[in-house]
């Protein structure tokens, strides 16, 4: 049986980027490191990549790497193999259709519900980060687009004052979201998903509940689409 061909990463990335603001720790700075890798599509799902390859990458010892392998793997993302490294998970069609459907179950209707009960000022306060997402797909700047879509889509539902629910949607986004923005981004389609986030700013300030419903059904089915995309 042929020897297990482990993988090194193909292209420098910047030393432990920090998605979603400061990180306490090392641990926390190589998990985001690591994700940003997966986002940029520098470690690609079903290779193998060691701990001491990683740690060399970004100047930290192997004990961080390790630690934020566990991380990653909690989420889904990644497999521990023993004594070899992690495997980055690969997602099926099927699982990503589940991830969709339940994340429509939740985040649909609470943020319909946010058309009426959300202040004015709470919501146009998420402004800067819908401009932040726009901003970042003109620029093709992945790592910053997902930074600011998700501070975007967890601070909106953090309006509804249920932490156990922003919990869970930031889980599902975890396991989902980094999948098929790469292709999107070639495809010059990048831009309509994050315009689609002002759009539902505005939709919400008008309290238009209908064209907020509309707005979030075509934009989890766009998103579901740029992942059936994705290479």
């Amino acid at each position: 049986m042929p020897a297990q061909r482990t993988s090194a990463p193909t292209a420098a990335a910047p030393a432990l980027p920090t998605l979603g603001g400061k990180k306490s720790s090392y641990r926390e700075r190589v998990a985001d490191a690591l994700r940003a890798a997966l986002i940029a599509g520098e470690l690609r799902p079903g290779e193998l990549y060691s701990a001491p390859t990683l740690a060399a990458r970004f100047g930290v010892s192997a004990t961080p790497v390790r630690e934020a392998m566990l991380d990653l793997a909690k989420e889904g993302l990644v497999d521990t193999v023993p004594n070899k490294g992690f495997r980055v998970t690969e997602v099926s069609e099927e699982q990503l259709d589940e991830y969709k459907h339940i994340r429509a179950l939740i985040e649909i209707p609470t943020v319909v519900d946010l058309a009426r009960t959300a202040d004015s000022a709470s919501l146009e306060a998420l402004r800067p980060a819908a401009r932040e997402i726009v901003a970042a797909a003109a620029a093709g700047d992945l790592i910053a687009y997902v930074e600011a879509d998700t501070a975007f889509h967890l601070g909106l539902l953090a309006l509804v004052g249920n932490a156990h629910l922003v919990e869970v949607v930031g889980d599902l986004r975890k396991r989902s979201r980094l999948y098929g923005l790469t292709a999107l981004l070639e495809a010059g389609r990048l831009m309509a998903s994050a315009e689609e986030h002002l759009e539902l700013l505005d939709a919400l300030l008008a309290r238009d509940e209908d064209a907020v419903r509309e707005v979030m059904t075509r934009h989890l089915g766009h998103v579901r689409g740029l992942w059936a995309a994705r290479g």
